[in-house]
C-alpha cells in the first residue's frame, strides 16, 4: 500500500536532508542575545528573535538561529521565508509568552513558520502559559480566539525533533499545507481539563511522520484532518486525552479526502478514545481510505475502537441519511487491552455511505476482566484471528 512505500522513502528523504544539515563548516551562527534578549523571563525579546530570524533566512550559507539556556519572555514571532539556505533553529532554553493571555491570544498563533522550506527545529522547551485563558474559557467569559503554541504553514522539508511544549492556549503543534514533515522525540503536556489543548493537528499536508512522541492534553493527542495523506504515526505514548483522530470530518460539503494513513506500536492511557474516525453527519464529498491501526495497546480507555459517522453537536443542521463521507479499506490488527465501557469496539457508519472493505485482524479488548461487547451499524468487512469482542459486521 502506499502508506507503507512512503515511510522509507521519507527515512532516505530526511537522511539526505541530515547530512546536508550537517556536512557544512559554513555554518553562520546568529544569537539571540546577540541582538539585545536576555533569558531573564522578565524582558521581552521579540525584536530580538525576529531580528536573528531575519539575518539568518538572509544568508546564503546554512544558518542557525540558536536560543541559549534561559528563559525568554516573547509575545507573536513570525518566521517568514523563503529563506536562500538550509535552516536550524536551535533551542537550549525556555520560551515563555506573556502572563496576560491577550498578548497572544487575538492573533491565533504564538510561534509560526511560514513559507519556510529546510528547517530543522531543534530542543528547548515552549511554555504559552495556558492556565489563565482556559479559565476565561470555562467561565463563559470575554475570551481571545487562542493561540497555538507552535505553527508550520505552508512549508516544506521540516524536521522537529527534541521539542516540549507546554500549556498551550488552544492548539500545541499544527501542521498545514506542508509537506516532507517529520516530528520526532517531542514531549506535549497540558491537564486534562484543558480546552482543545490537541497535541497535534495536521490539515491539507502530506509525507508527514511523528514518531516517539508523549502527548497528554485534553484533547486529542493527534488529529488528521481534510486534505490529509501519506502520514506515518508510531511509538506514540498518548494520555490523558482523547486519543488519535481523523477528524472530524464532513463539515463543509466539498472536503479534500484522507488517504494513506498507518498508526502503529502506540499505547493509549485513560484516553476518551483510543483511534477515531468522527465525521459530522452532513452531505460531503470527502472520504476517508487505506488506513492502517495495528499493534496498539490499550489501558482502561474508554472507547478503544470507535468509528463515528453520527457526530453532531446539539443536533443542528444534520442530515438525516447521515454524513456524506466514504470510509473503505480500514484494518485494525494486534489492538488490546481493556476498556473502561462494555461496547470496546463501536463501528458506527453513514446510512447513506456505508463502510466498506472493514478488516479486524486479533482484537482482545476486555472490560473488567471479562469479554468486551461490540456494536455494528452498516459496518461491512470481514474479521480473522482472536476476536474480543465478536465480529459484529
Amino acid at each position: 500500500m502506499a502508506n507503507n512505500i512512503s515511510f522509507p522513502c521519507a527515512i532516505i528523504l530526511f537522511s539526505i536532508f541530515f547530512f546536508l544539515m550537517n556536512s557544512s563548516n559554513a555554518m553562520q551562527s546568529f544569537n539571540v542575545q546577540r541582538y539585545g534578549a536576555r533569558g531573564d523571563g522578565r524582558t521581552d525579546a521579540t525584536k530580538p528573535f525576529l531580528t536573528a530570524w531575519s539575518l539568518a533566512c538572509g544568508s546564503r550559507a546554512q544558518a542557525m538561529v540558536y536560543i541559549p539556556r534561559g528563559t525568554y519572555l516573547v509575545r507573536n514571532l513570525v518566521f517568514w521565508g523563503p529563506c536562500k539556505n538550509i535552516i536550524t533553529f536551535k533551542i537550549d532554553g525556555t520560551l515563555v509568552a506573556p502572563a496576560n493571555y491577550w498578548s497572544i491570544g487575538n492573533s491565533g498563533y504564538w510561534i509560526l513558520f511560514a513559507k519556510v522550506n529546510r528547517i530543522l527545529v531543534y530542543g528547548g522547551t515552549i511554555d504559552a502559559k495556558g492556565a489563565g485563558y482556559w479559565s476565561c474559557r470555562k467561565k463563559g467569559g470575554y475570551c481571545p480566539q487562542g493561540a497555538r503554541s507552535l505553527s508550520f504553514s505552508w512549508c516544506n522539508n521540516v524536521l522537529l525533533s527534541g521539542l516540549t511544549s507546554l500549556n498551550s492556549q488552544n492548539i500545541h503543534i499544527t501542521v498545514h499545507h506542508s509537506s516532507n514533515v517529520r516530528i520526532q522525540n517531542i514531549r506535549i503536556r497540558a491537564p486534562s481539563g484543558s480546552p482543545n489543548t490537541d497535541g497535534i493537528i495536521v490539515q491539507s499536508s502530506s509525507g508527514v511522520t511523528i514518531s516517539g512522541a508523549t502527548i497528554g492534553t485534553g484533547d486529542d493527542c493527534i488529529a488528521l484532518t481534510q486534505g490529509v495523506k501519506n502520514v506515518w504515526i508510531e511509538r506514540v505514548s498518548c494520555g490523558p486525552g482523547h486519543g488519535i483522530s481523523i477528524g472530524s470530518l464532513g463539515d463543509y460539503t466539498n472536503e479534500e479526502g484522507v488517504q494513506n494513513i498507518t498508526v502503529t506500536s502506540s499505547v493509549f492511557t485513560k484516553t476518551q478514545n483510543g483511534v477515531r474516525i468522527k465525521t459530522w453527519a452532513k452531505p460531503s464529498t470527502g472520504f476517508v481510505r487505506n488506513v492502517q491501526f495495528r499493534n496498539l495497546i490499550m489501558r482502561n480507555v474508554e472507547n478503544p475502537v470507535i468509528i463515528d459517522q453520527n457526530y453532531c453537536p446539539n443536533r443542528n443542521g444534520c442530515s438525516r441519511q447521515g454524513s456524506g463521507i466514504k470510509i473503505s479499506g480500514v484494518t485494525y490488527a494486534n489492538i488490546k487491552g481493556t476498556s473502561t465501557t462494555p461496547i470496546a469496539m463501536k463501528l458506527d457508519c453513514s446510512g447513506s455511505k456505508p463502510c466498506t472493505g472493514l478488516r479486524l485482524q486479533n482484537i482482545n479488548l476486555t472490560y473488567m476482566r471479562r469479554s468486551s461487547a461490540s456494536y455494528c451499524r452498516n459496518a461491512h468487512g470481514r474479521s480473522s484471528g482472536v476476536m474480543v469482542p465478536r465480529n459484529c459486521m
